[in-house]
């Protein structure tokens, strides 16, 4: 499976429609020729071997660089699986206990306070009744958050602290993860999802579990045996680094946001496990390999069989979803029929949330509009990549579900 990314097998040989297979292309190329994407690259697996490759548009509209099979991305959230499986590894090697207090690593959340009432300059808060666990954390449940979301007042208490996007200057990993445990959590732990800075938290734990820096362990743990040789919290190949756009108000038509250039292009101050990496389609489409084989690709082993099967499993209470257990969040579909596993999403119930999926497909995304899902039924994995903020923009994920699973025929 190394080596260049390329159609590798007859997509009938892999039970899909080819014909069925360029609706794919010619569905988001028309965002394209639009004005609304700037290029895109699409990847369709089933049974190991890449049945269908799509690339096009541009890296980048003003130079003209095209998308290319090697093509840097900044998958932001598609980071946060990654972490996760790092955190079971150490799970699996007895290190910590998914439901260990966190505090016992990282003593700043020893007596966390839990947002009552009040506004974010007044607030009024009370001790957490339950300590924040190992899980709380892979199933966004610890009752931390976002600053971006403006949806509560401890949203904006963590902007005022400097999260709004990305960490503040100066600040490294440790140092940011002191300041969000001297914030309020948004509700008692485990008592609801909020998705959260949750997953950069869990990578200071596989810091301190570990012994190393969180880049030095995805290199020499996750990255390195799985042959992922592009992937990084940084690259020095800043020609291939497709850039960001955004579309303008009133007109969609999208423009750089120059304000997320430098994001991948020198290695940061904080390595986020909740959405620094830079990776290209070949690398990625290795890790969601390694995850459709349950652990395991060419021979390596990362995890245990089980181990994947329990973080494909909906860890909310009662098997709820996220449209009953969670909270209203930046996102660009409905949460109905989605519960959450350990680090992804994972689909409880296809006729609930509209789509041609398999119940257990785990899945995620990133803010610049890249997602991935695995399919264990169906042997299946699909990854999408283009940069355009904010994901919510147009309903991609959705659409592509529907344009990967119409073509899937045997």
């Amino acid at each position: 499976m190394t080596g260049e990314l390329k159609v590798d097998v007859d997509p009938a040989e892999a039970g899909f429609d080819a014909e069925r297979l360029k609706r794919i292309d010619r569905h988001f190329a028309r965002y394209v020729d639009k004005g609304l994407l700037p290029g895109f690259l699409a990847v369709v697996s089933r049974h190991g071997r890449v049945a269908h490759l799509s690339a096009y548009g541009k890296r980048d509209v003003e130079t003209d660089a095209p998308v290319e099979t090697d093509t840097l991305w900044r998958v932001f959230s598609m980071t946060k699986p990654v972490t996760s499986v790092a955190a079971m590894m150490l799970v699996e090697e007895g290190l910590i206990d998914l439901t260990d207090p966190i505090a016992r690593w990282l003593p700043e959340f020893a007596e966390p306070r839990v947002y009552v009432k009040g506004s974010a300059l007044r607030p009024v808060t009370e001790p957490a009744t339950e300590p924040i666990r190992l899980w709380h954390l892979l199933t966004h449940t610890a009752g931390l958050t976002y600053g971006f979301m403006h949806s509560h007042p401890v949203d904006a208490i963590y902007r005022e602290a400097g999260f709004e996007r990305g960490m503040p200057a100066g600040a490294d990993l440790a140092e940011c993860v002191r300041r969000w445990a001297a914030l309020p959590l948004v509700f008692q732990p485990g008592s609801e999802w909020n998705y959260s800075v949750a997953t950069d938290v869990l990578g200071r734990l596989v810091e301190i579990l570990s012994g190393k820096p969180l880049d030095e362990f995805f290199a020499e743990r996750i990255f390195g045996p799985l042959g992922m040789t592009d992937t990084g919290f940084f690259t020095e190949d800043a020609d291939r680094v497709a850039t960001i756009y955004t579309p303008r108000p009133g007109t969609g038509q999208i423009v750089p946001a120059p304000a997320f250039d430098g994001w991948a292009r020198s290695r940061p101050d904080s390595l986020s496990g909740g959405g620094g990496l830079v990776s290209t389609a070949g690398d990625y489409r290795r890790f969601t390999q390694m995850l459709v084989r349950r652990g395991e690709l060419d021979g390596v082993r990362l995890l245990g069989p089980r181990t994947v099967d329990l973080m494909a499993s909906n860890h909310l209470p009662g098997r709820a979803d996220l449209e009953e257990f969670g909270r209203p969040v930046f996102a660009e579909s409905p949460m109905h029929g989605h519960g959450f596993g350990l680090g992804f999403s994972v689909l409880e119930d296809p006729v609930k949330a509209k789509t041609l999926s398999s119940a257990g497909e785990i899945a995620w995304g990133g803010a610049a509009s890249t997602a991935f899902w695995v399919d264990h039924d169906e042997d299946l994995t699909v990854e999408f990549y283009t940069q355009l903020l904010p994901s919510s923009t147009y309903a991609i994920r959705p659409q592509l579900r529907q344009l990967v699973y119409q073509a899937l025929v045997d």
